[in-house]
């Protein structure tokens, strides 16, 4: 029998996808208490911060025997723990104020992997955003942002008036300031 706490994450990791439950234990011990504080530190809720840690641990030993990490099982972990931080920010309708704090970005192994969740994080919020708005206003935005038609060809496919188009395009640039602050909107707008 090996001793599972000389085991690196790496090997931890493909011990877990064979189905060895004692792997699973030892990366609960390893990073139980070190997620909790994560968390803690993000949500300032020891009950949430316990859920949220539970809830990481319980998709990875339902899933198993399909983890494919593509960074390491810490950045993995975290990145985890992050988004179901998110989720309970995104519950408590405050995403807003706590983007604009900054405080979310977590340390990984690279400055380019922190770059990379960040970007993700943000175009999720985005599209949540983009989806939230009115039916029609949601449908011309995509049609300009996402499918480059001019306002007038925009008017055509939809058969309005160019004024009711250019309404809806104020109208959404409007609704994405105000739920996503001018930085990340214009951010937004310059990469699409």
């Amino acid at each position: 029998m090996c001793d599972y706490t000389q085991c690196s994450d790496a090997e931890l990791a493909a011990l877990l996808r064979s189905g060895d439950d004692a792997a699973f234990k030892e990366i609960y011990q390893r990073y139980d208490k070190l997620l909790f504080l994560y968390a803690f530190s993000k949500l300032r809720n020891e009950e949430e911060a316990k859920d949220a840690v539970q809830d990481v641990f319980l998709w990875v030993l339902k899933n198993k025997h399909v983890l494919i990490l593509k960074t390491t099982l810490s950045g993995y972990l975290y990145k985890s723990t992050l988004n179901r931080v998110f989720d309970i920010f995104r519950h408590r309708d405050i995403v807003k104020k706590y983007i604009e704090a900054g405080d979310y970005f977590i340390e990984t192994d690279t400055e380019e992997t922190d770059y990379l969740i960040r970007e993700k994080d943000i175009a999720l919020l985005i599209e949540q955003e983009i989806a939230s708005m009115p039916p029609r206003m949601k449908e011309i935005y995509k049609l300009k942002r996402k499918q480059y038609l001019s306002t007038k060809q925009i008017a055509e496919q939809l058969d309005i008036s160019e004024n009711t188009v250019s309404n809806h395009l104020k109208k959404a640039s409007k609704h994405l300031k105000t739920k996503l602050g001018v930085v990340i909107y214009v951010l937004h707008i310059l990469n699409s």
